[in-house]
């Protein structure tokens, strides 16, 4: 007797489909939307701290004065009035036209995640290696994956991805037979970790890449939201050749406008503008000339300093909660930007076997599995601080650390139980923080 499905086309789908899975984060927005719920789980920008009234003063004006061309489609690359304003936000982080960025190398997407689509629409071929951080991005997993290809995680430690460890992991794939096309790699304020790698260790990183002859996918949307002094340079301002550098406005704007970016090599560009004339046509017209008018004409670079102030507020307000409420053997890194802290449980925890319990306590966080392509991570959590007030911010570790206790307490009652999906952490990830 066959087994039946309630998907009548599952005999029809292509095969990358099966390779998609739905997102841990995804799917807890529904029940983390709940007021009575504290939310740490998400990774959404403060956007109450916009002067809310200019802004919509300006998108006003663009559809009634500006509407016959701010309607009306636009060219795939997208415009060149933007193109110039993102190398100017580039060229604060060190990205400048001393070292090759120009507005003709620019192509605007659709936030960072079509950036990521793209970049693996044209690289990856079934059965590829992505290298790259572990924990990592959960929308990056998501790309690499229906591209099927195969992510390699790298371990980390509170200095950023370990050198020593690529070089072992693409020596480990050569070996193998398997194909590596690229890393990827956050390394300002990672997500989830919210490590940033040293600057002597992306000096090293690079060499590595280059002769291993593998290109660099940099993601940086969070580079301009440091707490404590300016981030390291970017990679991108250190190499031209083999990096690839993605960024987006949604941190630092508006993420319902989904604007973002690559800065790509030259001979790189046309191919990613077909590749996403084919997917989208072009990035919206209004959507362009709204960030373009707001870097143009609003104040936008005080703008970063009040997110700068209020995260670290709201950063701190998480540390010493943490610090004030956790149970022994709980730890944590400590970000000097970004939004995110990751969290490593008491031995025996599993975040993801907690979930239910934390909802139902009204308090919610994303559990490291989401993190990781091979499902480790059953001992983390990712723990936002950009969006919730720092009172919540205190209530909810409040309540948090209590379902926490109960699960220890549980423990000891009926004896330890063993988490799955593998050790806690993901393999081989060295140093109290991240392990």
């Amino acid at each position: 007797m066959t087994g039946t499905t309630l998907d009548d086309y599952t005999d029809r789908y292509a095969r990358r489909v099966r390779g998609m899975t739905a997102s841990e984060i995804r799917a807890l927005f529904a029940v983390a939307s709940r007021p009575e719920v504290v939310s740490l789980a998400g990774g959404a920008p403060y956007i109450a701290a916009l002067p809310l009234d200019a802004v919509g003063e300006m998108l006003g004006r663009l559809g009634a004065e500006h509407g016959s061309t701010t309607l009306q489609y636009g060219i795939g690359q997208g415009s060149p009035e933007l193109r110039e304003r993102i190398c100017e936000v580039m060229a604060l982080s060190g990205i400048d036209a001393s070292c090759g960025a120009s507005p003709d190398d620019v192509v605007v997407t659709v936030g960072g995640q079509q950036a990521l689509d793209l970049v693996a629409r044209l690289f990856l071929d079934p059965g590829d290696v992505v290298l790259a951080e572990g924990p990592t991005y959960v929308g990056a997993l998501g790309v690499f994956q229906a591209a099927q290809a195969q992510v390699v995680h790298v371990p980390m430690d509170d200095d950023g991805l370990i050198p020593e460890a690529l070089e072992v992991a693409i020596a480990d794939q050569a070996r193998a037979g398997r194909r590596v096309k690229f890393l990827y790699t956050i390394p300002t304020y990672q997500n989830p970790a919210g490590v940033t790698l040293s600057d002597e260790r992306r000096e090293r990183v690079l060499d590595i890449c280059e002769r291993a002859g593998l290109l660099v996918v940099e993601d940086d949307p969070y580079g301009q939201l440091g707490f404590e002094g300016d981030a390291p340079a970017p990679l991108r301002a250190r190499r031209r050749d083999g990096v690839f550098y993605l960024s987006t406005f949604s941190k630092t704007f508006a993420p319902g406008l989904r604007v973002g970016w690559i800065l790509a090599p030259h001979a790189v560009r046309d191919k990613l503008v077909i590749a996403s004339e084919a997917q989208i046509l072009c990035p919206s017209a209004f959507a362009q000339a709204a960030v373009s008018t707001y870097l143009s004409t609003m104040p936008w670079r005080e703008q970063l300093k009040v997110y700068r102030e209020l995260y670290r507020e709201r950063r701190d307000a998480l540390l010493g909660a943490l610090h004030d409420q956790m149970p022994e053997g709980t730890t944590w890194t400590r970000p000097t930007g970004g939004l995110f802290v990751w969290a490593s449980l008491p031995d025996g925890l599993d975040a993801k076997a907690m979930m239910p319990r934390s909802i139902a306590a009204r308090v919610a966080y994303v559990p490291g599995t989401g993190f990781y392509a091979d499902g480790t991570g059953t001992g983390n959590m990712r723990l936002n601080f950009s969006f919730p007030a720092p009172e919540r911010i205190r209530e909810g570790v409040r309540r948090l650390a209590r379902v926490m206790e109960q699960e220890l307490a549980m423990r000891q009652v009926f004896g330890p139980v063993t988490p799955t999906g593998g050790r806690r952490g993901g393999p081989d990830v060295p140093g109290p923080d991240l392990a």
